[in-house]
C-alpha cells in the first residue's frame, strides 16, 4: 500500500520546474504518521546549508501510539540527495532566482520519499488568470453538456 500526500497549493503559488525525489530522514512515530497520511505543507521549503539539503516546516503530527518527548512536529528534517544534485540544484536556484519547495510525500516501498522542485513564485495577476482561464473552461462545459 502506497501513501502519496500531495502539496496542492505548490503548482498554484509557484510556476514548477525541475522535479527531483529525495529520501528523508525521519523519527519512527514520524513515518507512521506519514504512513497514515497525516502531514502538512503549509509554509514548507527546502534550504540548502553547507552542503546539505533541509526541509524546513512540514509539519508532521504525533503518532497516536506513541510519541517522544519534546517532540516537535514542524523540526527541520535533512533530505538525502547526493553532493551532485545538492550543488545542480544550488546553482540553478541561485542562477534563476528560483526557490526549492516540496511537492510531495510518499511512500516507496518502506522508505518515504519527498518530491522537491524547483518553483518560481507567481504574481497575484497569474493567479487570478489561471482561475478566470478555469471558470471560463467549466462554463463552456457546462453549457456544451446542456
Amino acid at each position: 500500500m502506497t501513501v502519496r500526500i500531495i502539496n496542492r497549493k505548490a503548482p498554484f503559488e509557484n510556476q514548477l520546474f525541475d522535479r527531483l525525489e529525495a529520501g528523508i530522514s525521519l523519527l519512527g512515530s514520524e513515518v507512521k504518521s506519514i504512513k497514515g497520511g497525516r502531514a502538512e505543507f503549509s509554509g514548507s521549503f527546502v534550504r540548502l546549508k553547507d552542503g546539505q539539503a533541509h526541509l524546513v516546516n512540514l509539519h508532521i503530527p504525533p503518532y497516536e501510539g506513541g510519541v517522544p518527548r519534546d517532540y516537535d512536529p514542524s523540526r527541520t528534517r535533512l533530505l538525502l540527495l547526493n553532493r551532485d544534485e545538492i550543488l545542480s540544484l544550488e546553482t540553478k536556484a541561485k542562477q534563476q532566482k528560483l526557490t526549492i519547495v516540496p511537492v510531495s510525500v510518499y511512500t516507496k516501498g518502506r522508505l518515504v520519499k519527498v518530491q522537491i522542485a524547483l518553483a518560481k513564485p507567481k504574481r497575484k495577476f497569474e493567479k487570478r488568470e489561471i482561475k478566470r482561464r478555469k471558470d471560463i473552461q467549466r462554463d463552456t462545459e457546462r453549457e456544451l453538456k446542456n
